[in-house]
């Protein structure tokens, strides 16, 4: 009886709260005003873009949103972005109704195209905002973003039929806009661009490779009493031959060389003291050895950086302290078949696009604070495949080194297995990660990346992205504090299998813009839980999740339950357990809160939802692997 008068209670406030117009009204639009751009939350391109573009001196046409059910204005990069967001059905259902809509206007800025169709202003202290009611948009014009074609907004028609006569391009009104781009909502390719990496790095490996079929010239022991004397020796484009034995050296090649030994019974001691070979020439080949007493220098080798006080610490600490093999304007080079013990870097590559690191195994510190990375691009866009790495801080960590690919190797006992900083457009595929702080981090800016067919287990965080435009598919998150961590916009979570994780999945996001659907995500403590007050809708052209036992009913055979789940929904989470919980949520009352929450923003929680959860696994080879139970 309590449980009745309490119920009642509750949708008497809500309908109190309601009737108040405390709940935001679409009649309110005119009141507002634009707000600092910098102010919004924002989406359209990337953070990378967004900076190179205004380096360069580019302007990108903006538009900001206030909306109905949403307590952050949303800006917008690019008109084609706004209309989407204006008038997709995804953005109205989870922010509510625009109330007002303004875009840039460039009215008595003088704008011009360089020869690539960015758009330059003559006069960039006469450029402010109008609401698109009043706005004319130029379209058909070479103009451009760096996300491709894009629409120039102005307040003033003259000043856009000018714009459009100089240009070729054709003046139409916002309700012409809309209609012009009707239909093509987000473009996103939702299928990662996994061929195209693995395509790149096939060719570079076969390249890097021509390395090992160099004819041997000098014979260390035979023809040159030392390693370094052999080197010197050695014509260019040969391979020095070092026969088994132990080497003391800290050798510098500077010439396209290679050197061979016969695997783990040749040893090259660089003594504790620096770095074991420095290369320092491009097509350098390094097989077929094993590299003992690295030197223990984090900050050894010290150069002037010109960069920020946070890059130069992190370059000066990671970037020239001592390492087995320290690569240096080292292109088209290859390391292969090699052994490191190290307690600080094992390969280090700097501005060496198209090294090859690859079948090599490296052993760091026990304590990962104690060591530093096993392989360490920097500016520098590599492939490290079929390795395998224990212990020292991370496996492999990129600065500034876009196209990498990392693929096919075994990674355990580190802080990251791989760690990503101001890199974009790489390949994560394949790796298998065990007892790290973190499996996969991305950090920085990141875009483009793709993250497909790893497996973590047994770590804090089995991934953790951050960024955008990114992918993240067909991986495997088991027995990890968290399994997977989203922090990205305008990215793709798909078909990932994520098991038995104190939390299956943590949302961050402050725009639900990511395209997450078609996981299986089970027997999870806690499915997901979500920071900040935004809704995130789970899933794309009635597709949702996996999520084990929801209850409810596939009527029509389509594969989907037909009711709506919600896993941040205390009621939810225990629905799947619980006759009672099954019955409770779906009582009039709670339908009634739940509504009324999400639609006033001062009382909105974090919610994720999936509207369309899916009645049966997407991989249930892998659960059956795994041990879980499906109905």
């Amino acid at each position: 009886m309590k449980s009745v008068v309490y119920a009642g209670t509750a949708v008497a406030l809500a309908l109190l709260l309601a009737a108040s117009g405390f709940a935001a009204s679409p009649a309110g639009g005119d009141q507002l005003s634009p707000v600092p751009f910098d102010e919004t939350l924002t989406t359209g391109l990337t953070g990378v873009d967004v900076q190179q573009a205004e380096t360069a001196g580019y302007v990108v046409p903006k538009g900001q949103v206030f909306y109905s059910q949403y307590q952050y204005v949303v800006g917008y990069y690019g008109m084609e972005s706004l209309v989407t967001g204006v008038t997709g059905s995804r953005h109205t259902e989870q922010f509510g109704q625009p109330l007002a809509v303004f875009v840039t206007d460039l009215s008595g800025t003088d704008p011009q195209l360089t020869d690539e169709g960015y758009v330059t202003l003559s006069n960039s202290i006469a450029r402010g905002w109008t609401r698109t009611a009043d706005a004319w948009f130029v379209v058909g014009t070479p103009a451009r973003t760096p996300a491709g074609p894009t629409t120039v907004p102005f307040d003033d028609r003259a000043a856009a039929q000018s714009f459009a006569d100089e240009y070729d391009g054709e003046v139409i009104d916002w309700d012409g806009l809309k209609d012009r781009l009707a239909g093509q909502g987000d473009r996103r390719d939702r299928q990662p661009p996994t061929a195209k990496h693995q395509q790149w790095a096939n060719e570079t490996v076969e390249q890097a490779q021509q390395t090992r079929d160099r004819p041997t010239s000098v014979v260390v022991g035979e023809d040159a009493a030392t390693l370094a004397a052999a080197v010197e020796q050695a014509p260019a484009n040969t391979t020095v031959e070092i026969p088994p034995g132990r080497y003391d050296t800290n050798l510098t090649i500077r010439k396209p060389l290679t050197l061979r030994g016969a695997g783990t019974e040749t040893v090259l001691d660089g003594g504790t003291n620096g770095t074991v070979v420095t290369v320092r020439s491009p097509r350098v080949g390094i097989t077929d050895l094993r590299f003992v007493g690295v030197g223990e220098s984090n900050a050894g080798n010290m150069q002037p950086d010109n960069g920020s006080a946070w890059d130069k610490r992190i370059r000066l600490a990671y970037g020239y302290g001592d390492a087995a093999i320290r690569m240096s304007d080292a292109h088209r080079s290859l390391v292969e078949n090699v052994t490191i013990d190290t307690p600080s870097n094992g390969i280090v590559a700097l501005n060496s696009t198209d090294a090859v690191v690859r079948n090599i195994e490296v052993d760091g510190t026990e304590e990962w604070r104690n060591g530093f990375m096993s392989v360490l691009p920097m500016y520098s866009r590599m492939v490290v495949e079929d390795s395998s790495f224990n212990g020292g801080r991370d496996a492999v960590y990129t600065h500034y080194s876009d196209g990498t690919v990392i693929r096919n190797n075994e990674m355990e006992n580190l802080r990251y297995g791989y760690h990503e900083m101001y890199t974009s457009n790489t390949l994560a595929l394949n790796n298998t990660m065990r007892d790290t702080n973190t499996g996969i981090i991305l950090m920085t800016r990141p875009t483009g990346n793709v993250l497909v067919g790893n497996d973590v287990r047994d770590s804090d965080i089995g991934i953790s992205t951050v960024g955008g435009a990114s992918y993240t598919t067909d991986n495997v998150l088991v027995n990890n504090d968290i399994g997977l961590s989203i922090g990205t916009s305008r990215s793709v979570y798909r078909d990932n299998t994520i098991v038995e994780n104190s939390v299956g999945v943590r949302s961050s996001t402050m725009l639900p813009t990511n395209d997450v659907f078609e996981n299986d995500i089970v027997a999870n403590d806690r499915p997901v839980s979500a920071s900040l007050g935004t809704l995130n809708s789970w899933a794309l052209e009635g597709r949702g999740n996996y999520w084990g036992t929801v209850p409810g009913l596939d009527r029509n055979g389509d594969g989907v339950i037909d009711r709506t789940y919600r896993p941040t929904d205390a009621v939810d989470r225990t629905a799947r357990h619980s006759a009672g919980s099954y019955t409770l949520a779906h009582a009039p009352t709670v339908q009634t809160l739940r509504q009324f929450q999400q639609s006033v923003p001062g009382l909105r929680g974090s919610t994720i939802v999936d509207p369309s959860p899916l009645a049966a696994p997407v991989n249930p080879d892998r659960l059956d692997a795994l041990n879980v139970t499906t109905p």
